[in-house]
């Protein structure tokens, strides 16, 4: 078992402790927290494990120039930046990185930069890892697109540079994931198994988050503000032996405004010409007649609401679901898979092809090639 308090996790998937707005007089309550901000700004007072554990503010300062930063996946809001600012900048320079961060360019990331142009804390929120940009001015640098799965990041290649984990079993654990991929249970149960980061977008409706359908939305939340992000906060679920209880919980009182924009955050549509709408016509027909839709039911395409699966049912690795709550697996709301690859939850079919040719051989669909190629078009098509 390892300690949570040396942990390593943030997925996906906040930072502003106290939400900022009109000062108040006298007995006037504080203004509600607001949902777009908690999501992409708060921290939940996580900073305590960025800052004064992990010391993550001297890494940026020191070692993470823009190019750096860039490469590991991190992402810029063009419209943070005034016009021209990126045009003068030295890409190469780690103060260039710390003065986005105090403009609130880098997604995900909160910091605190005293009047020398020092870092002096830092903390992380959920648009870290469920937040990307549009590339509209370079690759990484753009507009923001909430919801959708930061899969360039590469979560533990960033904590390894902390001088927190240079222990050889935590630098080849942390440096073993790859971009897009994070272990929401490593500092749980001690056991390297990461999963593909998840979208935050097309959650209305859907009765159970999480791969292993432990829970609803709220639920996961909870659970990674609190073990992952290191959040101040309380979370407790005896099933898989988790308790965390600070005595500050900045968590609880905002879950409610975070899932109220996570809920706000509709799945994007197939881009125009990405499949060819005939085929992904007769591709739903043999989507129906293979029993896709006996598990993949209703209008979100899952059934979770009503049962979840053991792994052999479809053939997939136990591994994750053997360290949950549940033992299971829910079937996964089909949403916006044209915009996510990797598929499954271990990213272990790198196309929509290889999801067909993985069901193909586990369950014997019997489809021919042009029935094949009609179901990856109306996959493409959701």
């Amino acid at each position: 078992m390892i300690s949570l308090r040396k942990s390593v996790l943030l997925v996906v998937p906040l930072a502003l402790i106290a939400c900022e707005g009109t000062p108040t007089t006298g007995d006037d309550p504080p203004p509600p927290p607001d949902p777009q901000e908690v999501f992409r700004f708060e921290t939940f007072g996580n900073e305590t494990w960025w800052t004064d554990t992990l010391r993550m503010h001297e890494v940026i300062e020191t070692a993470v120039d823009p190019v750096t930063a860039l490469a590991v996946g991190l992402k810029v809001d063009m419209d943070a930046l005034p016009p021209g600012l990126l045009d003068q900048a030295d890409l190469t320079d780690p103060a260039t990185t710390v003065e986005l961060i105090r403009r609130n360019a880098v997604l995900g990331i909160q910091g605190e930069v005293d009047d020398d142009g020092r870092l002096t804390r830092v903390g992380i929120a959920c648009s870290l890892c469920h937040s990307t940009v549009d590339d509209a001015v370079m690759p990484g640098i753009g507009r923001r697109l909430d919801g959708w799965p930061n899969l360039d990041l590469d979560p533990g290649l960033i904590v390894s540079l902390s001088p927190f984990f240079q222990e050889a079993q935590a630098q080849t654990v942390l440096t073993s994931w790859g971009p897009g991929m994070f272990d929401p249970r490593f500092n749980i149960d001690g056991i390297n198994d990461p999963v593909v980061i998840p979208p935050a977008y097309g959650l209305k409706g859907v009765p159970l988050e999480t791969y292993t359908g432990d829970g609803p939305v709220s639920y996961w939340n909870a659970y990674v503000a609190v073990t992952q992000m290191h959040g101040h906060g309380r979370f407790e679920d005896p099933r898989i032996g988790v308790s965390v209880q600070w005595e500050d919980d900045l968590v609880t009182p905002l879950l409610d405004p975070l899932l109220e924009y996570q809920l706000s955050l509709s799945a994007p549509p197939p881009p125009p010409g990405s499949f060819d709408p005939e085929s992904a016509g007769r591709g739903r027909a043999v989507f129906e007649r293979a029993g896709c839709a006996d598990c993949h039911s209703g209008p979100l395409l899952t059934d979770a609401a009503t049962r979840l699966h053991p792994p052999e049912a479809t053939c997939m690795d136990p591994t994750l679901a053997e360290r949950s709550a549940t033992g299971m697996y829910r079937t996964t709301p089909l949403r916006a898979l044209w915009q996510h690859a990797p598929y499954f939850h271990d990213g272990s079919a790198e196309s929509l092809s290889d999801v067909v040719a993985h069901y193909e051989a586990c369950l014997t669909l019997g489809l021919t090639q042009e029935e094949t190629q009609d179901l990856i078009e109306y996959l493409k098509s959701l």
